[in-house]
């Protein structure tokens, strides 16, 4: 561990999120493209909801594991340690998977075809402006320690 620096992400990601479903949520007052099936409302606010708890329950067990091994979530502080165990020796990223997942159950829950439609543009620049620079800060903070991590463990699924 020989950097101290942070990972230099284009913004917080809970920020990017919020932005999106705000942006979503505006499109959606302004040019309204519904996708609601007469008949399936209660189907789509079950599989909203669904998303939205399993999503709350990744990102929070990715947070734990943060917190048990002390080192900080928010990406504006330098990382202290290498957590490669519970939620994440399956998924390097749980805690953006889990805000994916709840971002999309909001979108569902609510009928938003532009939360919907930008998930893509949100997924790339979660990918290029927040997972890229954590993996290269990441890679000289810890070395072969990570790259053995990243060659075990996928970054979604």
């Amino acid at each position: 561990m020989n950097d101290t620096r942070t990972a230099g992400v284009i913004a917080r990601p809970p920020l990017l999120f919020l932005g999106a479903l705000l942006l979503g949520f505006g499109a959606d007052r302004l040019l309204p493209l519904v996708f609601t099936v007469p008949g399936h409302v209660p189907i789509l606010w079950t599989v909203g909801a669904c998303l939205i708890l399993i999503g709350v329950a990744l990102a929070a067990a990715g947070i734990r594991n943060f917190s048990r091994a002390a080192t900080p979530v928010p990406t504006n502080q330098p990382t202290r340690a290498l957590v490669t165990i519970g939620v994440h020796g399956w998924t390097r990223n749980p805690i953006y998977l889990g805000l994916f997942l709840v971002y999309g159950g909001i979108g569902v829950a609510a009928h938003s075809t532009w939360i919907i439609v930008l998930a893509l543009p949100l997924a790339s620049l979660i990918r290029y402006g927040v997972i890229a620079r954590e993996e290269v800060y990441l890679e000289r903070r810890f070395g072969d320690a990570y790259l053995d991590y990243k060659r075990r463990v996928r970054r979604w699924l």
